[in-house]
């Protein structure tokens, strides 16, 4: 049997079924996905991201409600980067608590204060009483998102993992299609506070159906835990932080985060110095939470991480700036430019389901290499709008393409970076990519932030187009390091649950 290097650069011996939710051989009877304990755990997990999702995107709607009423109209960006750089240190907290223990304590606590950051937002008298809601709702999204990851890891085959992320993007999809539009309409019915009250009942319900499948998977952690061998000291040095220093290490990131969200509001020379003080600050601390060679395009696991990031960060870039692209330079409603966005989602949703089933897309890494291609070209044809002479549908055509290349690309990184890692890893590396696409896509967005502000007075179309070249840019950088992604590791038998 043919020796094989594993993405975290250990030897081992790739054994395994080849992944990418392809159909099985004829003759061969597909596993259901949806049918019995296992479908009850995947409605769960779908209802749980569904609806941390829906309040990411449902906030951008409340909250200009939720400014007029607390009388904090400068506080909003604080409401949407709070979150952000909290759940950087339950990530942290997260990782190796899981592969320790299971997932089961991490994600009754991430449901438990997910709850409790909703009802403290909708009751919440004033806007530091929000803003802590929302800190709170943040460390409990990044534990939550750890713990899924997990509980997938452990209860899903390797085979079905394509087809149950497929499933998982359509859960952070289609809240973009229906989010603002229902924010919108509860918020001039009832109030905004309803907003954050109703969903508290759903969440419950939700970690209801996974309660005994945790319960399984804990056992199983616990009976295992005195059986595994320790990880080889070859790969210790590459694995990121664990336990405490993890912990201290994601303190500066997180306030580095915080700062750079906020960077533009400094007057002068004030701002481009928080900026950069920030950049450094992160390019110091993050790394410290990612395997070693993350930023350095080491090959394998490291390279998949940053690829995964810099393809999300390039499409996220272009994205934050097309709608305004619209309006001011084609005289578009936002309601218009907005269809635009939904037409991305729709393209995400359906490659995500394409690249789960289609045998052509069988290959994780031609899904990865082509979905990032789509997103350089979709991004790059972002541009265009700044050209109002131009005809709209190939704008329009563009960028869904870029959401097509999300779709293929996006799901398929997290499908790698599970299939690198072993049952005690799953955890660490979950954290460690969710971690390294909050802090790169945080870097872009605020680079692209400080130079639309320095050029749009005097530049106003060449603005928009620099900051769709640093999309494109970024975008491609990520297209480049799918060169690197290497052989993946064998699977490793996982305990029965």
């Amino acid at each position: 049997m043919a020796d094989a290097t594993a993405l975290d650069g250990r030897p081992g011996q790739d054994t395994s079924p080849p992944v990418g939710g392809t159909d099985p051989s004829p003759g061969e009877p597909r596993e259901r996905l949806w049918a019995g304990a296992q479908g009850r755990v995947l409605v769960g997990v779908f209802v749980l991201a569904f609806l941390e999702a829906f309040e990411a995107m449902a906030v951008s709607t409340a909250m200009p409600a939720v400014a007029r009423e607390l009388h904090a109209v400068g506080a909003i960006a604080l409401a949407f980067s709070v979150p952000l750089a909290v759940s950087v240190v339950a990530r942290a907290a997260a990782g190796s608590s899981m592969d320790r223990r299971g997932p089961g304590r991490g994600l009754r606590l991430g449901v438990g204060l997910f709850v409790v950051g909703l009802v403290g937002a909708g009751l919440a008298p004033s806007m530091p009483v929000f803003l802590l809601a929302r800190a709170v709702q943040g460390y409990a999204t990044g534990l939550t998102g750890v713990g899924l990851w997990v509980l997938v890891g452990r209860v899903f085959p390797e085979q079905l993992r394509a087809r149950v992320f497929s499933v998982m993007a359509g859960a952070w999809v289609l809240p973009a299609l229906v989010g603002p539009g229902i924010a919108g309409l509860v918020s001039e019915l009832v109030g905004w506070r309803w907003v954050f009250l109703s969903v508290p009942p759903l969440a419950l319900a939700s970690f209801g159906l996974l309660r005994g499948a945790l319960r399984r998977v804990d056992e199983a952690f616990a009976a295992q835990r005195d059986d595994e061998p320790a990880a080889p000291a070859q790969s210790r040095g590459k694995r990121p932080a664990t336990g405490r220093r993890a912990l201290a290490w994601s303190l500066p990131v997180s306030v580095a985060l915080l700062v750079t969200s906020g960077s533009g509001q400094g007057r002068g020379l004030v701002g481009p110095a928080l900026l950069v003080a920030a950049v450094a600050a992160v390019v110091v601390a993050a790394p410290r939470l990612l395997p070693v060679g993350t930023w350095t395009g080491r090959r394998g696991l490291p390279s998949t991480m940053s690829a995964r990031s810099l393809v999300a960060a390039g499409y996220l870039g272009a994205e934050t700036y097309l709608p305004l692209s619209l309006v001011e330079h084609r005289g578009m409603s936002l309601t218009t430019a907005g269809l635009l966005l939904t037409a991305s989602a729709v393209a995400w949703s359906a490659a995500a389901w394409l690249g789960a089933h289609a045998p052509v897309l069988a290959s994780p890494a031609r899904r990865v290499r082509l979905g990032a291609a789509c997103v350089v070209v979709g991004a790059a044809g972002s541009a265009l709008a700044v050209a109002p002479d131009l005809p709209l549908w190939p704008v329009a055509v563009l960028w869904t393409l870029a959401g097509f290349g999300m779709g293929l690309s996006n799901p398929t990184f997290a499908v790698m970076v599970m299939d690198a890692s072993g049952p005690a890893e799953q955890g660490v590396n979950s954290a460690a990519m969710q971690t390294n696409d909050v802090v790169v896509q945080s870097l872009v967005l605020a680079v692209g932030a400080a130079v639309f502000a320095a050029l749009v007075a005097g530049m106003p179309s060449g603005a928009f187009v620099v900051v769709c070249g640093l999309a494109v840019a970024a975008a491609t950088l990520g297209l480049a390091l799918t060169a690197r992604l290497g052989p993946r590791r064998r699977e490793v038998p996982l305990p029965a649950v």
